[in-house]
Parts: C-alpha cells; sequence; structure tokens
C-alpha cells in the first residue's frame, strides 16, 4: 500500500514537471509562430519569444511525421525584440507540410495546426492550380494606457478567425497594418513595443501559423498619420518592419517596395511612404511613389508573363476625388504613371488598395484598351467609416460594392492557363458574404 502511494506522488511529481516545462515553452513564446514568404525549395518561418531563448522549427511533410527535418537553431535577442526568422530549406515543389516550434529543446504546445507549403512547379507542365488569397488592411488593436480618451477605436478581432476559416494559401496586408502611437514612433523601443503588442492578439495567432503571409506598410506603421519622406526614424520604421514580416525580398535600401509570385499571378508591393512628398508641399511636380519606384514598377510588369498582375499600394490609385491620401492630390504623378501603363500595353494589371476604412471597386474605363480597376478592402478591426461627397457621385465608383464596416475579401484565382477566372468575394467579421463578383483574364487585355 505504502508503495503504490509512493508511486502515485512520484507519478504526479514526474507529470508536474512535464506541465510546468510545456507551460514555460509555451510562456516563453510572445507571438507566432508565423509563416512567411513560400517558394518552391524554401520557406521562411518566424517566431518572437518573451525572453532570450533557442528556437527551431522542426517540420515534415503532411502525412509523414517520422520523417523530421530541422531549421538552424537560434538564439533570440533583446535587440531584435526576440525575434526569429528561420527557413524551412529541405522541402520540394508543391508539397503542404506541417511543423512544430521547439523553445529551449523543448516542443511548445499550441492547440491549434500549424501549417505551410511550397508552390508547385506547373510551368511547362500543367495549367496552374486554383488558389486563394486573402486580403485586408486598416488593423487597429486597442491598449488602453496609449489610446486616445473615448470610445474604444479597435473591435471585431475575430475577423482573424473568419479569414483562417476561409482556408487561404497566403494573406496579402495591405497595410496599418498595425497603428503606432504617439509613445511609439520617436524611438526604436517605443517601434517593437507597438508591433509586438498587435503581433500578440491571440485571436490572429492560428492564422498568422497555418497562412502564408506578405505585407506592405501604409502611414501608421510607418510613423506619424501622414506621414512622408522626411520622417525622421524612417530607417528604424524600415529594420522593424522587415524584422517582423516575411516577404521574399525588397527592391531598394529602406523601402517596402517588393514583388512575389504565386502560380500565375504577380503581386508588385509598391511603399506609399519613402519616396512620399510632405501632402502640404507646393509643388505641381510632388513624388508620390516616386520617379525611381514608377520606374521599377514599369519594368516589372514589362517583363512579367503573369496572367494577373496586381499592384498593391496602401493609398487609393483609382478614384479621381483628392480626398485625404488618395493619389489624386498628386494628380501630375498619377496622371504619368496612368498613362505610362497605357502606353506600355501591358495586359492584367489591377490595384489593390487600403486605407480608407470601406471598401468599394472603382473601374477606370480606357480608350483603345481594358478597364483598369482598383478594389480597395478595409477596414479590418478599426472603426469604419463614410465615403466623402464626391466620392459617391464619381463615374468609376461602383455603388453596390461599398461596404462600411469592418470587412476582409478573399481573391480565388481558377481555370485553364488560357482561360483564367478571378472570383473576388468581401466578407464581414463573421465570415458572411457580402458581395462577389468576377473578373476573366481575358477581360484585361
Amino acid at each position: 500500500m505504502h508503495h503504490s502511494l509512493s508511486s502515485i506522488r512520484h507519478l504526479k511529481l514526474s507529470l508536474l514537471v512535464v506541465l510546468v516545462s510545456l507551460n514555460s515553452a509555451f510562456a516563453q513564446l510572445k507571438s507566432g509562430p508565423m509563416v512567411g514568404y513560400s517558394d518552391m525549395l524554401e520557406v521562411m518561418l518566424w517566431a518572437q519569444t518573451a525572453q532570450p531563448a533557442k528556437v527551431k522549427i522542426q517540420y515534415w511533410e503532411e502525412g509523414k511525421p517520422a520523417q523530421k527535418r530541422s531549421t538552424d537553431e537560434v538564439l533570440t535577442r533583446k535587440e531584435s525584440a526576440y525575434v526569429v526568422r528561420l527557413f524551412a530549406d529541405q522541402v520540394t515543389p508543391g508539397k503542404k507540410y506541417e511543423y512544430e516550434v521547439h523553445v529551449d529543446g523543448k516542443k511548445v504546445a499550441i492547440k491549434y495546426p500549424l501549417r505551410f507549403q511550397t508552390q508547385p512547379l506547373w510551368q511547362w507542365r500543367s495549367d496552374p492550380p486554383a488558389f486563394r488569397f486573402a486580403i485586408g488592411s486598416c488593423n487597429y488593436v486597442n491598449a488602453p494606457p496609449y489610446d486616445r480618451p473615448g470610445r474604444a477605436y479597435g473591435d471585431g478581432y475575430e475577423i482573424f478567425g473568419s479569414i483562417a476559416d476561409k482556408k487561404p494559401d497566403f494573406m496579402l496586408w495591405g497595410g496599418d497594418n498595425t497603428y503606432l502611437r504617439e509613445p511609439d514612433w520617436n524611438s526604436r523601443t517605443g517601434f517593437l513595443h507597438r508591433y509586438t503588442h498587435t503581433r500578440s492578439l491571440p485571436q490572429m495567432q492560428p492564422l498568422l501559423g497555418s497562412t502564408h503571409n506578405y505585407a506592405i506598410w501604409d502611414d501608421h506603421d510607418y510613423g506619424p498619420d501622414d506621414s512622408d519622406r522626411s520622417f525622421w526614424l524612417k530607417e528604424t520604421a524600415a529594420d522593424v518592419f522587415r524584422l517582423f514580416w516575411g516577404n521574399p525580398n525588397f527592391i531598394f535600401p529602406g523601402a517596402t517596395t517588393g514583388t512575389f509570385t504565386w502560380n500565375d499571378a504577380q503581386f508588385f508591393l509598391l511603399d506609399d511612404r519613402w519616396f512620399k512628398a510632405p501632402n502640404k508641399l507646393v509643388s505641381p511636380q510632388r513624388d508620390y511613389f516616386g520617379e525611381a519606384q514608377i520606374n521599377w514598377l514599369l519594368d516589372a510588369l514589362a517583363s512579367s508573363t503573369a496572367s494577373f498582375k496586381f499592384i498593391v499600394s496602401g493609398g487609393q490609385i483609382i478614384n479621381p476625388t483628392a480626398v485625404f491620401e488618395n493619389y489624386a492630390n498628386y494628380s501630375a504623378e498619377r496622371e504619368r504613371f496612368l498613362k505610362a501603363i497605357t502606353d506600355a500595353r501591358i495586359p492584367g494589371v489591377l490595384f489593390l488598395t487600403g486605407d480608407r476604412h470601406y471598401t468599394s471597386v472603382h473601374k477606370l474605363d480606357r480608350a483603345g484598351t481594358y478597364p483598369l480597376y482598383d478594389f480597395t478592402i478595409s477596414p479590418l478591426t478599426s472603426g469604419s467609416a463614410n465615403p466623402v461627397g464626391p466620392e459617391l457621385t464619381q463615374p468609376t465608383l461602383e455603388p453596390s460594392t461599398v461596404v462600411i464596416q469592418r470587412n476582409f475579401a478573399t481573391f480565388d484565382i481558377s481555370g485553364p492557363l488560357q482561360g483564367r477566372i478571378l472570383k473576388v468575394t468581401v466578407y464581414d467579421v463573421k465570415g458572411q458574404e457580402l458581395w462577389t463578383r468576377e473578373l476573366r483574364a481575358a477581360e484585361l487585355k
């Protein structure tokens, strides 16, 4: 009897030790894991610990857990907000993988699925596979000590569960992905604090852990409201953006400009801050994207073979109303920009934008060629806003697409290579469909 009591005590103690070690490992994970870019032979993975720790990720092809591979083990450091960027480089094209996170040698207990995928090698072999991506912008996470007095501005965080439920292959974050406050934008400490606070939102974690993520920025995750190229801490802003996101490339030093492909679609991520002249600068030739970035974009568009070429920008492009920070405020550059795209006869161009805290579609008809569409998808968790009076009567606006509530969209691309179809669906916070429409690649030639 005494022997069995002793055994029970020993068993309880062993279980307690196991639980404590699991909890300590889980407690050490501050945010993430997050899945970054995907390519055929490499996938970027991200995590953030609460204190210095050695982190590695073990992964295996779906259904083959006996064949585990591992990333390097990396020590997280205070100066990098205990963020670690790891690379799954023992992968092959067109496969789905599961993974687990190890902190200081212990597997972290995570209750939701952790998955990533490699892009398929379809070229010269088959039609491109069907795929889905999600998009949203303007993500405000409340922080009462630092928020403005009055009613809380952020809400509807369950939207991230609704996005995850749609099972997109990747999520495109369209700017204002976090909102810097007054205590944040004058120091590196402030930047790291705000990015960490937003990234740690519990409702966001399942989406981050099983969906690839790409991002641009806008003013609120770059600096103060409406900030521009004169922002004094822009180098810090760029460093922290690169630390917290998993884009595959950056074309210019500092700027978040970049590009990536997914099957037969290419995404051109534009930076509407780094080169941008101040809103109040009196000059007829003010920069918005700037000459260097526009020249790169035109070259990249001209050399792209993608069925759909998505130009992603924080601010609206096609809306001709010169309000807030729409491109229409920079009319000389906007006119040159749109004319250059038309003159280059580039097929398949579409715009994806955010910023405005309401969703809408603008369609610009062009003589002798296809119309340009601008899908503005906003906001995720920030407060919603109404269009300004003149916007509602613009001939470019499709009134049935205006959504004045928190929302997100999915873009589904399917069909054979010579007959690709794009289906856009906008959903509310709970994942209920608000509107949908289809475009064929053949209509954009």
